[in-house]
């Protein structure tokens, strides 16, 4: 099929030749007649000379997300190539490993496209009318490769309106999924796809959650706990944890994961964490590590001066409950705070407490989750490990 050709400008064509995928609206200068959104479509420049080829939205800022720099038809088996390809790397880096992000978006050059697996289930995200098109023929291109039992779509995000999408969710393939449950490490946590925050779980902290485990000892506060990914680790090392968490679902599976893995140690408190934090930072420190692990408090550029506040309050009052030489594990995965800008508001707090900071590690995503340079926004998550003294 020889797509339609989209014209776009200088500062396009220099976009792409400088490694990203996306094109704004801004950047379009001439859309042929007929053109859906979903649709593929070739880009030229100015002479006419072929760039890529791309998905089409109409409703969105971003207007155009190269797919492929070659002249290749973008078909079934475009796709099937594409999904191998993301699959064989994850094999490569975890063997075996049932639980993985799959494909993850534009940095496998799937642009819309995610895909956490949980065994024999899959959850599949499709966030542009290119992939929701195509969503039939994603899942069973992925039922086929892994056999898997079940697909599920979790397509119930907001930034699926931006694109002129509904939220919906529900199963593509096979049976109803019921009740499941994956490993992180030696921890077993209970999983719900269908009801759970994201795909069911938060795949990207995985590596972090065991890192951070290593370092626990004595008593440590786990806050924005979820289902418990940090404090179910701690809990295998520390002699104390207490875990954080105001939603009274979280709160529930966040227990049942606790008994599941016999963690006695850990107490679990439904508690606004910002609330609990400073309630007790006038008190002697008492914690020997703090995990601060926080939803995203700026989803776009106008939250980031309220966001920017939150995070130096959440940060201040953790190192102020930080016994001397205790460990703060501290993370964001809001794209739009840098991770100096993050550096810089905990460096900040720390005056404010007048303590000082040592950093010992800076992480991200895990290995699933990865950066495609040239596009910043596959690189959102920031974890840093700290010592307080």
């Amino acid at each position: 099929m020889n797509e339609r050709k989209v014209k776009v400008t200088r500062r396009g064509a220099d976009r792409l030749q400088n490694g990203h995928l996306w094109i704004y609206r801004t950047d379009v200068e001439d859309v042929p007649a007929g053109v859906e959104a979903g649709d593929v479509v070739a880009l030229v420049d100015g002479r006419g000379r072929f760039l890529g080829k791309a998905f089409w939205s109409a409703r969105s800022k971003i207007a155009l997300r190269v797919v492929t720099r070659d002249e290749v038809p973008v078909d079934e088996g475009f796709l099937a190539g594409r999904l191998s390809d993301a699959i064989a790397l994850r094999e490569r880096a975890f063997g075996d490993e049932p639980f993985v992000r799959l494909v993850h978006g534009e940095a496998d050059l799937l642009p819309g496209l995610v895909v956490d697996r949980y065994a024999d289930v899959a959850v599949i995200q499709t966030l542009v009318p290119a992939t929701d098109r195509r969503k039939a023929l994603l899942a069973d291109l992925l039922a086929n490769a892994l056999s898997l039992r079940t697909v599920v779509e979790r397509n119930d995000v907001r930034v699926r309106e931006l694109e002129g999408l509904a939220q919906v969710k529900g199963v593509l393939r096979g049976p109803e999924p019921g009740p499941l449950e994956y490993r992180e490490g030696a921890v077993r946590m209970k999983l719900d796809v269908l009801g759970g925050q994201k795909t069911g779980a938060f795949l990207d902290q995985r590596e972090n959650h065991l890192r951070a485990g290593e370092y626990a000892t004595g008593r440590c506060l786990d806050c924005f706990s979820y289902a418990g990914g940090f404090a179910l680790q701690l809990a295998r090392r520390a002699e104390r944890v207490t875990a954080v968490e105001m939603q009274a679902p979280a709160v529930a599976l966040l227990r049942e994961n606790a008994v599941l893995n016999r963690a006695e140690n850990l107490e679990v408190v439904e508690s606004n964490a910002f609330d609990y934090l400073r309630d007790r930072a006038d008190e002697e420190p008492a914690f020997d590590l703090v995990v601060l692990d926080p939803p995203a408090f700026a989803k776009n550029k106008d939250a980031l001066p309220a966001a920017r506040r939150g995070y130096k309050e959440i940060n201040l009052r953790a190192i102020q409950v930080l016994k001397p030489g205790g460990i703060l594990v501290t993370a964001s995965c809001s794209y739009h705070l840098a991770e100096d800008a993050l550096e810089g508001l905990v460096l900040d707090a720390a005056n404010d407490a007048g303590r000082r900071v040592q950093v010992l590690e800076r992480r991200g995503a895990g290995r699933d989750h990865p950066v495609l340079l040239g596009v910043p926004e596959t690189r959102y998550l920031k974890c840093f490990v700290l010592r307080v003294v």
